[in-house]
């Protein structure tokens, strides 16, 4: 499974608010093929609940991650920060092997 800090869960659930989505939108995390380790990571807010999904039921939202995506995300811990050295989610994966250079992307 995946944790979510409550500095991370307060700011998705802001920007859920602030981009125009109510309550009933869950947020999808995933794993695609993309960035220059290979892997990125994937957020959107969304409806829909599939069947294969795996779902982390927070007290404000839901949290879904497909299949494929989980075997990528197992022990992960998504945070948020606001210092000095950058603004935005901050992913820390056990299993990655390489992270570039912003942090964006990964390998395994």
């Amino acid at each position: 499974m995946i944790e979510i800090t409550e500095k991370a869960l307060s700011k998705i659930l802001l920007l859920r608010t602030e981009e125009g989505f109510d309550n009933t939108y869950n947020l999808r995390v995933g794993v695609d093929g993309s960035g220059c380790a290979g892997l990125g990571y994937t957020m959107k807010y969304e409806l829909g609940i599939n069947d294969d999904d795996t779902v982390i039921d927070l007290s404000d939202i839901k949290v879904i991650i497909n299949k494929k995506s989980l075997i990528y995300l197992v022990g992960t811990v998504l945070d948020y920060s606001d210092g000095l050295n950058g603004k935005g989610f901050v992913w820390a994966n056990p299993s990655s092997t390489r992270v570039c250079g912003c942090g964006s992307s990964f390998s395994i």
